[in-house]
C-alpha cells in the first residue's frame, strides 16, 4: 500500500503521517507515504522524521497538475490534507484561500482521474455550515459559509462531490470540530494562547468569549480519517465530532489555570468579522457505520497539550517567529 499525502507537513497531516509510520494504523503497518507539501508558514518539515524508509517527501504545490501527474502513478490512495485554514487570514488575504483549497483540490482531483487513482479522502471542516444556535448538523445539512475560509472549504467539498458523481472517483469527504494538540501552528488559539502565556504575554479574547466550539484532539480525528479511508462509503460524509463543547472563555479559563497565568494578561479585542457563534457536530454516521468513537478525554489531552508545548519551546519560538513576520 502506498498513499499520497498532502499537506503532511502541516498539523492535521503529519500527525497522520507520523501516527501511520509508527505502525499506529491495523493493515497498514508496512504502508509507504510520499508526502506533498508546498512548506508555506504552516507546514514545517521539522513535524516529519528527516529519515524514514517508508517515507517520501516532495516540497510541491497541489495547484502544479504537472507534478502531480508526475508524482501520482504508483500510488493506491491519496488522503488530501493540504488547505489554508485560518480564518483571519482569509479575511485580510481570500484569494489565496480560492487558489489552494478550491483550484487546488479541482487539480488534484483531475490528475487523480488521469492518472487512474481512485481512492481519496477529503478532509475537510465544520466550518462550512456556517453557525448553529442549537442542536448539531447532520451530513445533509445545506452548506452556509460565513468567512472565505469556510466558503472555500465548502467550495471544495462541492468539487469533490462533483468528481465523485461525474468521474466515479471512490471519494469520502469527512468533517471534523476544531482540533487541538502538539505540533498546531502558533496562530490558532488553543496554541496561541499557550505560547503566550508561557512566556508572561497578553492573550487576546474576542468580544465577550462567548463563542463556542467543539473540540477533538488531532489523533481521534486522524483515526477517524483512517477508518473512512478503509471504509468510507464513495460519496459518503462523514462528521469527526469530538463532543466537547466549550466556550472560548472557559477554554481561556482553562489555559490560565494549566499555565499558572494571572487573569489579567487576557484581553479582550474587538470581535472577528462575521464571527460565528455556535458549531456542533452530529457524528452518528461515522460511529454506527465505522465504529469510531473518540479515544481522547478532553481535560486530559488538553493538559497534555500544554506540557508539550512547555516541553518544546525550541519548535515552537521558530514558527511563532515567522508568524510575527508573515
Amino acid at each position: 500500500m502506498k498513499l499520497l499525502v498532502t499537506g503532511g507537513a502541516g498539523f492535521i497531516g503529519s500527525c497522520y503521517v507520523r501516527t501511520l509510520l509508527d505502525g499506529g494504523y491495523r493493515g497498514y503497518e508496512d504502508a509507504s507515504v510520499t508526502v506533498l507539501d508546498k512548506l508555506t508558514y504552516a507546514g514545517n518539515r521539522a513535524n516529519l522524521p528527516a529519515h524514514h524508509d517508508r517515507l517520501d517527501f516532495v516540497e510541491g504545490d497541489i495547484c502544479d497538475l504537472p507534478l502531480l501527474l508526475d508524482l501520482l502513478p504508483g500510488h493506491d490512495a491519496v488522503v488530501h490534507f493540504a488547505a489554508e485554514s485560518h480564518v483571519d487570514r482569509s479575511l485580510a488575504a481570500p484569494s489565496a484561500f480560492v487558489r489552494t483549497n478550491v483550484a487546488g483540490t479541482q487539480t488534484l482531483l483531475e490528475a487523480c482521474v488521469r492518472t487512474g487513482v481512485q481512492r481519496v479522502v477529503h478532509v475537510s471542516t465544520d466550518e462550512v455550515y456556517g453557525s448553529i444556535e442549537t442542536g448539531s448538523w447532520t451530513e445533509d445539512w445545506p452548506l452556509a459559509p460565513n468567512s472565505p475560509y469556510a466558503a472555500s472549504k465548502a467550495g471544495s467539498d462541492l468539487v469533490a462531490h462533483a468528481y465523485w458523481r461525474t468521474h466515479g472517483l471512490d471519494l469520502s469527504i469527512t468533517r471534523c470540530s476544531n482540533n487541538y494538540g502538539p505540533y498546531q501552528h502558533p496562530e490558532k488559539l488553543i496554541p496561541l494562547f499557550v505560547t503566550n502565556l508561557l512566556r508572561g504575554e497578553p492573550v487576546p479574547l474576542y468580544g465577550d468569549g462567548a463563542n463556542i466550539r467543539e473540540w477533538l484532539h488531532v489523533t481521534d480525528h486522524c483515526a477517524a480519517i483512517q477508518l473512512v479511508l478503509g471504509g468510507g462509503r464513495a460519496g459518503g460524509i462523514y462528521h469527526v465530532g469530538g463532543g466537547n463543547e466549550r466556550t472560548n472563555r472557559q477554554i481561556t479559563d482553562a489555559l490560565l489555570e494549566l499555565c499558572d497565568a494571572p487573569r489579567d494578561l487576557v484581553r479582550h479585542v474587538a470581535d472577528r468579522k462575521g464571527h460565528d457563534l455556535r458549531y456542533s457536530l452530529d457524528d452518528t454516521r461515522i460511529r454506527t457505520e465505522l465504529g469510531y468513537a473518540p479515544a481522547v478525554p478532553f481535560e486530559a489531552g488538553l493538559r497534555d497539550t500544554v506540557a508539550w508545548y512547555r516541553d518544546n519551546a525550541a519548535w515552537w519560538e521558530p514558527v511563532k517567529g515567522l508568524r510575527a513576520a508573515a
